[in-house]
């Protein structure tokens, strides 16, 4: 065995890891918000980890090319993607686990239409605030 292999041995032991870890909060925590999190956290930094691991593998260019673009889009994606879905279950009501003590979007938000006010300013009946 060489140096390579036990690298990419190393990153991908460890990149399984940080999925296992994802897969299991995924599976444990108590609610919407908290498993968003450990999904895109811990995954991203586990397939991150993984696509490394092939790209010493292999030691072509296109694959880690190939590799570091992947993860690129990951890092892009995954935490625009956990933000529009969390406001998305917000709006939707979906209830926050019991011990949660900071609401941090509390008030911002008119319950019957759902528009933000201005500069976090709650929405009250009556205001001729403009939206596009």
């Amino acid at each position: 065995m060489n140096w390579v292999e036990l690298i990419a041995g190393v990153l991908l032991l460890a990149g399984a890891a940080f999925v296992l870890v994802s897969a299991i909060g995924v599976v444990r925590f108590p609610d919407v918000y908290m498993r968003m999190h450990a999904a895109t956290k811990a995954g991203t930094l586990g397939a991150g980890l993984m696509l490394g691991a092939a790209s010493i593998v292999f030691g072509e260019l296109g694959i880690t090319v190939r590799s570091f673009v992947v993860f690129f889009f990951l890092l892009l994606t995954a935490p625009v993607a956990a933000h529009v879905l969390g406001r998305a279950a917000y709006y939707a009501g979906v209830p926050r686990w019991e011990r949660t003590k900071l609401d941090e979007l509390a008030g911002r938000y008119d319950e019957a239409d759902g528009t933000p006010g201005e500069l976090g300013r709650p929405v009250q009946r009556g205001d001729d605030i403009p939206y596009p």
